[in-house]
């Protein structure tokens, strides 16, 4: 009999890795025999490029980037082999980077993210995947770009630094000195948000206040925002209004897709091509996955949803272990998760079950495999 752990992070408790040792345990000790392995996921959020590398005994690069309010900041991302790269724009322009009482997303720019873009293509990576959430800015991406060789220019054809404040006084775009590069390589947006760039649902009114926008504040970038709207439907005949997910990291999705012409992919779907994980099903007798907390959520694009769909298709059951259930849990029964149990084995408070987080889960993990015993014996 064989196992494949492939959990999300119990977020703020226990890593992929820690659940993957306590699932061992407890297999070992009920099944002495089996054989277990154990794969790193993430669903393109933070700690992506960490999964990815360590499932992969891929390389990390460092590289010194421009941070969130254009302070050198020291950031890294991953080779996946010769020709592949995966990075997280949170790890240049991330919004824990930028100190509370000083998160205006008027300020902060996208600019390090293009200058980590940059570096892997100077050093031949050609397939290049971008993990987009938890951004500090609201710079529709700009910054980014004029790290690439992009130049925004104002009404007196003064070229603008690439922050929040400069999409509305942007009038011409001067993609003369774009990196050449770009063109000869691939680039895949890893992100689960639809957001389209302008409106109620867009960029500026759905993600500046955690960001550190007043009311007045997000009305004045969205004004900027949709003059920047106006001016990329002017230069790529694309309305970003249309695109699903071109709001996402402050309009960096726009900017990405316009620019680099890049193809938006499920977060993790796009982990998972990257680790091989199909290869890794070979052979196996049951996968166990499992995140933080199911609700509703966790069947759009989570590491629950992927890893279930890709067994469904492989014909290899799976279950899941998860620290707690919410509404619409059980929606995910429908993507090849075919049962989920919880940690929690009593009435607690939250923070007692984060203080025995790894207890609870060796419990919940016995649990489980004493069920499966039981099911062997039917």
């Amino acid at each position: 009999m064989k196992f494949l752990f492939a959990s999300d992070s119990f977020k703020g408790t226990l890593s992929s890795k820690q659940t993957a040792n306590l699932l061992r345990i407890a297999a070992k000790e009920i099944f002495p025999e089996c054989e277990c392995d154990s794969i790193e996921v993430a669903d393109g959020g933070e700690g992506t490029t960490d999964a990815v590398l360590n499932a992969i005994q891929g390389k990390k690069i460092q590289v010194t980037v421009c941070g969130p309010l254009w302070e050198k900041h020291q950031a890294y991302y991953g080779a996946v082999n010769e020709n592949k790269a995966v990075m997280e724009m949170a790890a240049a322009s991330g919004l824990p980077l930028v100190k509370q009482n000083l998160r205006d997303p008027r300020k902060t720019t996208s600019f390090g993210t293009g200058e980590m873009i940059r570096d892997a293509l100077k050093k031949g990576f050609r397939d290049i995947s971008i993990a987009i959430g938890g951004s500090a800015t609201n710079d529709g991406g700009i910054g980014c770009m004029r790290a690439l060789g992009a130049k925004f220019l104002d009404e007196e054809g003064n070229e603008l630094n690439g922050c929040g404040e400069d999409l509305i006084r942007i009038r011409r775009i001067d993609l003369s000195n774009l990196d050449k590069r770009i063109k000869e390589t691939h680039f895949t947006v890893m992100c689960d948000v639809t957001n389209p760039l302008c409106g109620n649902n867009g960029a500026t009114r759905t993600f500046g206040k955690q960001k550190g926008a007043t009311q007045t504040i997000i009305e004045g970038l969205e004004k900027g925002m949709q003059n920047y709207r106006d001016i990329l439907l002017n230069e790529f005949g694309i309305n970003m209004d249309n695109v699903k997910g071109a709001g996402a990291a402050g309009g960096l999705g726009a900017a990405l897709m316009a620019f680099l012409k890049a193809e938006l992919n499920s977060g993790i779907e796009t982990v998972l091509d990257l680790i091989e994980f199909d290869k890794k099903l070979n052979g196996v007798s049951l996968v166990v996955t499992g995140e933080g907390n199911a609700d509703w959520q966790s069947a759009y694009g989570k590491v629950m949803q992927g890893v279930g769909m890709h067994c469904k298709r492989m014909g290899i059951p799976a279950v899941a272990i998860v620290g707690g259930m919410g509404k619409g849990a059980e929606n995910i029964f429908e993507y090849g998760i075919e049962s989920m149990i919880t940690t929690v084995n009593g009435i607690m408070p939250l923070q007692e079950a984060f203080d025995r987080a790894e207890e609870l889960y060796l419990s919940a993990a016995k649990r489980l495999f004493r069920i499966l015993k039981a099911a062997r014996k039917l």
